[in-house]
């Protein structure tokens, strides 16, 4: 080089490795899913799905997920998702993340599409927290996958077996469906355990079962000794 100091590649290469720095044709070319497992731990994701009501009514459902745990947050459902409702239910689930545990890593950032129903207050209200605001590319539903995968959980195990009545109604089931999965339902994804870890019960308890929204699903545990 121009200050006269030659250095062996291999050299450069050690030192790159040390700082866990990649070699350069790898640089700046991490994945979406790269990003997501990297930070997953601290990841939130956002979606709203819509419910038909018996008397024809739509309704917005505006739900967060935890990528790390798998963890459902029911935020509320409203016919009239404004400016003023989604701030708010931003501003209660912050309240409600501030209440975490100390040895549960904070979450640093939230994934949501470009929905005009996210506004402004509602990303500043997260970002007053600390927690970045992540937006998923134009026309790219795969970026949301988490929040995706979810909504089909709920309409195949739930929704398209009911007949929502009304807003209140479809309020109790969502609350209902999404103690279910927090607490009961094994996931795949994180090793069969729940998104809510459950006690653990002698493996020599009796087998119960409790019934979920009138016998639609069913929550399989041991009798504590």
């Amino acid at each position: 080089g121009k200050l006269g100091i030659t250095l062996d590649p291999t050299t450069v290469k050690n030192i790159l490795e040390r700082h866990g720095i990649p070699p350069a044709p790898r640089r700046g070319r991490s994945t979406w899913r790269t990003f997501l497992n990297h930070y997953k731990q601290q990841m939130l994701d956002c979606d709203f799905l819509t419910v038909e009501t018996l008397g024809l009514r739509t309704v917005y459902i505006l739900f967060f997920i935890e990528l790390g745990t798998r963890r459902v947050h029911f935020a509320g459902c409203t016919a009239h998702p404004d400016q003023a409702w989604v701030t708010q239910q931003a501003r209660q689930l912050t309240w409600e993340l501030q209440d975490r545990p100390p040895d549960i890593k904070p979450m640093c950032f939230l994934i949501h599409d470009r929905d005009t129903k996210f506004t402004r207050s509602f990303d500043r209200i997260f970002l007053s927290e600390g927690i970045d605001i992540v937006l998923t590319p134009y026309r790219a539903p795969k970026a949301n996958a988490f929040a995706e995968r979810w909504i089909q959980s709920l309409r195949e195990e739930c929704l398209d077996h009911l007949l929502i009545l009304n807003e209140r109604h479809l309020r109790r089931v969502l609350i209902e469906y999404i103690t279910f999965y927090n607490e009961a339902r094994p996931h795949q994804g994180i090793e069969q355990q729940t998104p809510i870890p459950r006690a653990q019960f002698s493996q020599d308890g009796l087998i119960q079962h409790r019934e979920v929204l009138g016998g639609l699903l069913h929550d399989y545990y041991r009798q504590a000794a």
